[in-house]
C-alpha cells in the first residue's frame, strides 16, 4: 500500500523555520578537494550547481597538441572539470548516484562570475589563505544578489577578518562555515557567525545544514580551529605525548584509540595517514601561535620525529607513506609500521594488551570504559591518563569555544566519529569516578564541574519525558537539547516507554499508537530472539496499536542472518532444524508484508541478507541516505533463503505489467543477486528495485525514525488495509533457466567462477524462474518461498558451501572455491 505524501506546506509546519528563504541553486567557488565534493554533495540533495574555478596559467602539451586557443571553453575550464572528474572518480563516492552529476555545471572565475546573480547561496572554498579569499570576495561583490547567502568554509581563518571592505549586505548576510571531509560522510558542519551576521541568517544556516544537508549542525564561536579540530587535534597531539611517555608503539597506540573506545577503526595514526602530516602540522602550529593562554598550549608542540616525517614527506596516503607504508613483497601487500625511535619501517605486528582481552565480551561501549581505565598493564595507564587530560581540556573550553557542552560532544561525534563525546564519556564512568580520575593524574577540572556537583547534579546528561537533557552550567540546571525535541531518541525512553524486551530485541511505545522494535545483537543478525521480537512485535501492534516502526539507532541496520547458527545446523546435519528455522524466517518476513497492521522498516548503514529481505517486505520503508544495501548470500555459497530471491522476482513480474522487456528485467534482478552487489547508497538501492519509488530516504540519521513513525501513522490513518498474498507473479521457467546456464557455462568456460560457484548461480536461476516449468506462467508467492527454502537447504549439505561459511565467521572474509 503506498503512503499517502504530505504536502511540502503541511510538512514544512511541522518543522521549524528559520528564515523565508529556499535554495534551489548554489555557486561553490573554489574545486579542490572539499569544494568539488560540497558540490558533489549538494547535487545529491537535488540542488542546482555551479562550480568555479580559475583559468590555467597556460596550455599544457595535451592541448597544444589539439590545436586548442586560450580562448577555448575546453582549456578555460580544465582545471574545474579535472578537479569534478577527479572526485567522481574517487572512492569512497561523493555522489549517492553517479547521475547527480548532471546537477553541477562547471565553470571559471574570469568568464563565469556573473552566474552567481541567479544563485540563492555562495561559497567560497579556495585554498586557506585570507588574501585570496578577500580577492574572490571582491569579484563576488560585482555579481552577486543583494540578500543572498555568502560563506566561506575554512578550518580555522578567523571570519571576521573576511569582511574587511565588504558591504553592509555583505556583511549582514555573510557567515563561515565548516564541512569536514569527505561532506557525504562526515556529519558535521560548524556555523561561524559574526557580529554582523543576520540572526536568521544563522538559524537558516542551522536549520538547513540540518534538514536538507543531513549534518550534525554546530553553532560555534570564531575562535581558532572552532570547536571539533580544537578539541580533537588537542586528543591526537595528547595521545602522541603519552606515547612517547610509555613508550608505545604505533600499532600499540592505534589499538588502543580505535573501536574499543567507540573511535573509528583508522583510529589515531591512520586517520593522520588519511588526512594528511602536514595538515595536522598545519592546524598544530596554529593553535599554539593563537592559544597562548591555553592551560595546555604544550601539548600543541609538534615533536621532533613529525618535524623529522614531515622533513621526508612522509606525509601520509598523499605521499605513499607515513606512520604506515604499503610494500609488495612476493605478490602479497605488506603493511609496514614506522618505528618512532629510529624513523625506520618494520612489518606490523599485532598488539595486545590484557586490558582489551578482558573487554572482548563486553559489547556496550559505556560498560567498557570502567575496565578499560582499571587496567593495571600499560593501556590502563595509557586511558587514565588520556581520559583525565581530555576531561580537563574540555571542561576548560566552556564557555571559550562553546557556551554548551553538548556542542562539544556533537562537534567530535559528527566531525571525528566517535561514537561518545567527552562528556558523555564521562558520564559512562561516573561523574565522581572522572573527579576521582583527574585528581589522581594531577589534573584539575573547571571550577564550573565542582559546582555542578555541589548542585547536586550526578551527570551531564540525563532522561527525562523521552528527551535527553544536557547541563547547563550558566543557568546550572538541566535543559532539552535544542532541535531534539521533536525527535525519537531510543535512549531516552528505556526507562518509561518499554514494552516488551528480551535479550535481543527492545520493544518501545513510541506515542501516537505506533510501537518501535529495536533489535540489539552483535551487528544487528537475526538470530530467534530477534526473530520473536518481531512475531511479538506485530502481535501486540495488531491487538493494540495503530502501526510499527522496525529501526534502531546503531551504525548498522543488519548484517543479516546469524550465520552461526546455520553453521552449526548443517555441519551436524540437522536439516529438520534447519528447515524449521529457515521456514520460521520465511514465515516472520511475510508477517511484515501481510500483518493486518501497516509495518515501516527504517534501514541505515549495512543491511544486508536478511536485513535486506525485511526492508524489502515492509510495507514501506523509510532509509537513510547512507543505506548500504542487498542481498549477499551467494557470497557462502548460499542463495537468499528468506524471501529475497522471491521478491525479485515479484518485482521483476511487475514490472513486466509497465512493458520492460521480460528477460532483461529479469537477467537485471538475477545479476544483482549472482553478484551479491550491495547499493552504496538508498539512491542505488532504489534503482536497483530493493527500495521502491514510494520508499522515501532521509538525509539526516537522526530523524530517521520519527519520520518512520510519521509514516506509520499516514498509512494508518489512510485506512491500511490487510494485503492479500500474491498468486500472479510471472516466471520464465525453464526458458529464463536456460539462458541464465548458458551465461553461467560461459563464464565457467572463461574462468571467472569456480565450479562451486557455477553450482549455486544455477540454484538461484531455477528459483527465481519458477523452476522446471514448460512455459512463463503465474506462480504464487508461497510456491516460490518453497523452491527458496529447499534450494537454501540443498546448498548447506554442500562442502564448499560449508567452507565458505566457516571462513566468513573465522576471518569476517569470504574465499572462492
Amino acid at each position: 500500500m503506498e503512503i499517502p505524501l504530505l504536502s511540502e506546506e503541511k510538512a514544512q509546519r511541522s518543522r521549524p523555520r528559520a528564515a523565508k528563504r529556499t535554495i534551489k541553486h548554489v555557486a561553490i567557488l573554489g574545486s579542490g578537494v572539499m569544494g568539488s565534493r560540497i558540490a558533489a554533495h549538494f547535487a545529491n540533495i537535488g540542488v542546482k550547481v555551479t562550480l568555479l574555478d580559475i583559468v590555467p596559467r597556460e596550455l599544457n602539451e595535451a592541448e597544444k597538441a589539439q590545436g586548442l586557443q586560450l580562448t577555448d571553453k575546453k582549456y578555460r575550464n580544465r582545471l574545474v572539470n579535472d578537479a569534478l572528474q577527479a572526485a567522481i572518480k574517487s572512492n569512497p563516492a561523493p555522489l549517492y548516484d553517479a547521475a547527480f552529476a548532471s546537477r553541477i555545471t562547471t565553470g571559471n572565475f574570469e568568464d563565469d562570475m556573473a552566474a552567481i546573480k541567479e544563485c540563492d547561496w555562495v561559497m567560497e572554498v579556495v585554498v586557506e589563505n585570507l588574501d585570496i579569499k578577500k580577492k574572490v570576495f571582491e569579484q563576488v561583490e560585482k555579481h552577486r544578489t543583494p540578500g543572498t547567502l555568502i560563506t566561506s568554509n575554512t578550518s580555522g581563518i578567523p571570519i571576521h577578518l573576511m569582511l574587511e571592505g565588504r558591504s553592509d549586505d555583505f556583511r549582514e548576510h555573510f557567515c563561515g562555515v565548516h564541512f569536514f571531509n569527505p561532506p557525504r560522510y562526515l556529519k558535521l558542519l560548524e556555523i561561524i557567525p559574526t557580529p554582523e551576521t543576520k540572526p536568521e541568517v544563522v538559524d537558516f544556516l542551522m536549520n538547513y545544514g540540518d534538514l536538507y544537508l543531513g549534518k550534525t549542525t554546530v553553532l560555534a564561536k570564531d575562535t581558532p580551529a572552532f570547536i571539533a579540530n580544537r578539541v580533537g587535534v588537542y586528543s591526537i597531539m595528547e595521545v602522541i605525548k603519552i606515547m612517547q611517555e610509555l613508550d608505545l608503539s604505533v600499532e600499540e597506540v592505534d589499538k588502543l584509540t580505535g573501536p574499543v573506545i567507540g573511535h573509528a577503526k583508522s583510529a589515531t595514526f591512520r586517520t593522520s595517514d588519511v588526512v594528511g602530516l602536514d595538515t595536522m602540522i598545519k592546524v598544530a602550529d596554529n593553535l599554539y601561535r593563537a592559544l597562548p593562554n591555553d592551560e595546555s598550549r604544550g601539548i600543541f608542540q609538534v615533536p621532533d620525529f613529525v618535524r623529522k616525517m614531515e622533513e621526508n614527506k612522509w606525509l601520509g596516503d598523499k605521499t605513499g607513506q607515513g606512520f604506515y607504508k604499503k610494500t609488495k613483497k612476493d605478490g602479497q601487500t605488506e603493511i609496514l609500521a614506522l618505528d618512532l625511535k629510529t624513523l625506520e619501517y618494520a612489518p606490523s605486528q599485532k598488539a595486545k594488551f590484557a586490558t582489551l582481552e578482558t573487554t572482548k565480551s563486553i559489547d556496550n561501549l559505556r560498560k567498557r570504559f570502567g575496565v578499560l581505565l582499571k587496567g593495571q598493564d600499560k593501556a590502563g595507564e595509557f586511558y587514565r591518563k588520556m581520559f583525565a587530560g581530555l576531561f580537563q581540556y574540555v571542561t576548560n573550553r566552556i564557555p571559550e569555544i562553546a557556551d554548551e557542552l553538548y556542542k562539544i560532544d556533537d562537534a567530535l561525534k559528527a566531525g571525528f566519529g566517535w561514537e561518545m563525546g567527552p562528556f558523555e564519556t564521562w558520564d559512562a564512568i561516573g561523574l565522581e569516578n572522572g573527579l576521582s580520575l583527574l585528581k589522581q593524574q594531577g589534573k584539575q577540572p573547571a571550577a564550573w564541574v565542582e559546582e555542578m556537583l555541589t548542585s547536586g547534579a550526578t551527570s551531564f546528561y540525563k532522561a527525562e519525558g523521552g528527551q535527553k537533557l544536557y547541563y547547563d552550567q550558566q543557568d546550572q540546571a538541566y535543559k532539552v537539547i535544542p532541535g531534539t525535541e521533536g525527535l525519537i531518541l531510543l535512549d531516552s525512553l528505556r526507562e518509561n516507554s518499554v514494552v516488551w524486551k528480551n535479550s535481543d530485541a527492545t520493544l518501545f511505545d513510541l506515542g501516537d499508537g505506533i510501537l518501535g522494535l529495536e533489535f540489539h545483537t552483535k551487528m544487528n543478525t537475526l538470530g530467534s530472539g530477534v526473530i520473536e521480537g518481531i512475531n511479538k512485535a506485530i502481535s501486540l501492534a495488531e491487538k493494540e496499536y495503530q502501526g510499527l516502526v522496525i529501526g534502531n539507532e546503531a551504525a548498522n541496520f543488519s548484517a543479516g542472518a546469524n550465520l552461526a547458527m546455520v553453521f552449526m545446523f548443517a555441519i551436524e546435519q540437522e536439516y529438520d532444524e534447519l528447515d524449521l528455522m529457515i521456514r520460521q524466517f520465511q514465515n516472520t518476513m511475510m508477517r511484515v508484508r501481510y500483518s493486518s497492521i501497516p509495518v515501516v522498516v527504517a534501514p541505515r548503514g549495512l543491511t544486508l541478507g536478511g536485513g535486506c529481505e525485511m526492508t524489502m517486505h515492509a510495507d514501506h520503508v523509510q532509509a537513510i541516505a547512507e543505506t548500504y544495501i542487498g542481498l549477499v548470500e551467494m557470497g557462502v555459497g548460499l542463495i537468499p533463503g528468506g524471501g529475497g530471491t522471491k521478491e525479485f522476482a515479484l518485482r521483476t513480474s511487475d514490472s513486466f505489467q509497465k512493458g520492460d522487456p521480460e528477460l532483461n528485467r529479469l537477467q537485471n534482478a538475477y545479476m544483482d543477486i549472482a553478484m551479491a552487489k550491495v547499493a552504496t547508497s538508498a539512491h542505488e538501492a532504489r534503482r536497483m528495485s530493493i527500495l521502491r519509488d514510494r520508499d522515501r530516504i532521509t538525509v539526516n540519521s537522526s530523524r530517521q525514525l520519527i519520520e518512520a513513525k510519521k509514516a506509520a501513522l499516514s498509512l494508518a490513518e489512510a485506512g491500511y488495509t490487510h494485503p492479500i498474498q500474491r498468486t500472479d507473479i510471472k516466471v520464465e521457467g525453464r526458458t529464463g533457466i536456460a539462458l541464465f546456464k548458458a551465461g553461467v557455462h560461459a563464464m565457467r568456460m572463461g574462468r571467472y567462477i569456480s565450479e562451486h560457484d557455477k553450482k549455486v548461480a544455477e540454484k538461484l536461476a531455477y528459483v527465481i524462474c519458477g523452476g522446471d516449468l514448460s512455459t512463463p506462467q503465474e506462480v504464487s508467492e508461497q510456491y516460490l518461498l518453497d523452491l527458496e527454502r529447499e534450494a537454501f537447504l540443498s546448498l548447506c549439505g554442500e562442502r564448499k558451501t560449508l567452507e565458505r561459511i566457516q571462513a566468513v565467521l573465522q576471518t569476517g572474509k569470504p574465499i572462492r572455491n
